[in-house]
């Protein structure tokens, strides 16, 4: 399944591989070897692009104790840390580090409502930047769970990624596991729980959104 967010993208990109396939024809035709080289560049740029947006389903165990990873990924940073934009003091932070070819569908990682929500425009610096959290494009999502347990997430562009979308906002209520925006091209997402929560995963794990539960409430 194609995701929304990649339907014009991939439309693009078929036109440009047909453009580059008839200019490929006409002036490396007869030169079986490089055309046919070519040709597989070229398809090899298509099943990227399109491998890029594809959305899976997944099967998420709603659970008011968990916290599930909100995108597919590997750890990381797992750490206490000083959270300045909302909380303004000490948080467990977990950062997931979404690679290209990993899934990009951003998926609530508790159920709740949207206490906060805040659109950044910033800097693009490679994702796994230790300022990167506080400089690029980045959404801060604040979701207080039946528990009255406040959990911040935010999505944060890459080098590549120059676009962030985000389908919630103040006042709306979210369901574990419901996906909730998309990065596109390579990006980060960063959760903050309260310190002393208990941590399921570890640094170097890969992760996959919507299923992994992260961490547990006590």
């Amino acid at each position: 399944m194609i995701h929304r967010e990649g339907y014009t993208i991939i439309a693009g990109t078929l036109v440009i591989a047909g453009i580059l396939g008839w200019v490929v024809q006409y002036y490396l035709g007869q030169y079986k070897i490089w055309s046919g080289i070519s040709y597989v560049l070229i398809l090899a740029f298509v099943v990227l692009i399109v491998q890029f947006f594809r959305n899976p389903s997944r099967t998420t165990i709603i659970n008011p104790k968990h916290v599930i990873a909100p995108a597919d990924g590997k750890m990381v940073i797992i750490e206490d840390v000083e959270e300045p934009e909302y909380f303004k003091g000490k948080r467990l932070q977990l950062s997931i580090f979404m690679s290209p070819v990993n899934v990009h569908v951003n998926r609530n990682p508790v159920t709740g409502q949207v206490k906060y929500f805040k659109y950044h425009p910033g800097d693009y610096l490679v994702a796994w930047h230790p300022k990167s959290s506080t400089l690029n494009e980045r959404t801060t999502v604040v979701v207080e769970n039946e528990a009255g347990i406040p959990v911040l997430y935010r999505q944060i562009a890459g080098a590549l990624a120059r676009r962030i979308r985000w389908y919630i906002g103040e006042g709306d209520q979210v369901k574990q596991g419901e996906e909730y925006g998309f990065i596109k091209f390579g990006s980060r997402i960063d959760i903050y729980l309260p310190p002393g929560t208990q941590v399921n995963v570890n640094i170097g794990e890969k992760v996959r959104g919507g299923e992994t539960v992260l961490a547990t409430f006590e």
